[in-house]
């Protein structure tokens, strides 16, 4: 059963709580262990209870990997390798190595 935004937060008015909803595009958590959860689409109430702000999230979340790769890095194999910064990014995050992609790009490009 899913309440809409409105009626939880009569429900949490009546238990003392102060509900408001907050506007979001998206919802990033960098977690300690590398890596992020992406919550996309997400629908954000900001609960004060007894001067204790916590917030509930639900959206379309999804994991991503932390990159073993700088913005540099991805520069110098686009560089390198004469190809577009996403190609070279796509290939960093497949090989997970600068030479190995740089080597893999240059293949691909003179076939």
């Amino acid at each position: 059963m899913k309440l809409n935004p409105k009626q939880m937060e009569k429900m949490a008015k009546q238990l003392g709580m102060k509900m408001e909803t907050v506007e979001a595009e998206q919802v990033i958590i960098k977690l300690q262990a590398g890596g992020e959860i992406v919550i996309d689409n997400p629908q954000v109430s900001k609960i004060n209870m007894m001067g204790q702000d916590t917030f509930q999230i639900t959206g379309d979340i999804s994991e991503k990997e932390e990159e073993d790769f700088s913005d540099e890095d991805v520069e110098m194999v686009a560089e390198k390798a004469g190809v577009s910064h996403s190609e070279a990014r796509s290939v960093l995050q497949e090989t997970n190595d600068i030479a190995e992609a740089i080597l893999k790009l240059k293949e691909e490009h003179h076939r």
